[in-house]
């Protein structure tokens, strides 16, 4: 079942069919995960790791501990982002959306389109409150979405994020509410 249809695009909430596409997904863009995204990269580097992956992702689907999205193109259905809804607390009803797009796919308005819808899934929904993105300053993409999503900046989270091979980083946070 398709969560969210648009006009090129679908988003789908994980399922196991896409452990091969989520591969090559990652191994497409390794670039542009390595730094952000590192444990997914490093859990999608091959076929058999990504099948794993994609199992343990279900499991916290269902159980709701994490949220993750697939989009697809609708022609050839490549894999050509992935959306989180994770560190939910549900005391508080709060947790953090963190996106990654292909690079062939960049500035088309596809992570702006999704964030929102499943921001407003995860208010109506859901019944979160607050909705969390934690974004270097360096990474204007991101912060973009964030803005366009109806996100405000919060503060600097000292230290927040530790790139592999790299010092920790300052990130932004902003939130949204319900």
């Amino acid at each position: 079942m398709v969560f969210l249809e648009f006009k090129d695009y679908y988003v789908d909430a994980i399922h196991e069919k896409y452990a091969w596409r989520i591969c090559d997904f990652c191994v497409t863009n390794t670039e542009r995960l390595q730094r952000f995204f590192p444990k997914t990269l490093e859990q999608n580097l091959t076929p058999d790791l990504s099948k794993y992956f994609v199992e343990q992702k279900i499991k916290e689907f269902e159980t709701k501990e994490e949220f993750l999205f697939v989009l697809k193109e609708k022609e050839n259905h490549t894999v050509i982002g992935l959306v989180y809804l994770k560190e939910l607390d549900w005391i508080k009803k709060q947790g953090e959306l963190a996106y990654a797009i292909g690079y062939q796919e960049e500035g088309k308005g596809y992570t702006t389109e999704t964030v929102k819808a499943i921001a407003n899934w995860a208010f109506e929904e859901q019944h979160l409150k607050t909705l969390q993105i934690i974004a270097h300053k360096t990474n204007r993409g991101s912060i973009r979405v964030a803005e366009k999503c109806g996100f405000t900046w919060q503060k600097v989270l000292k230290a927040a994020h530790t790139p592999p091979g790299e010092e920790a980083l300052d990130m932004e946070l902003y939130e949204r509410y319900a």
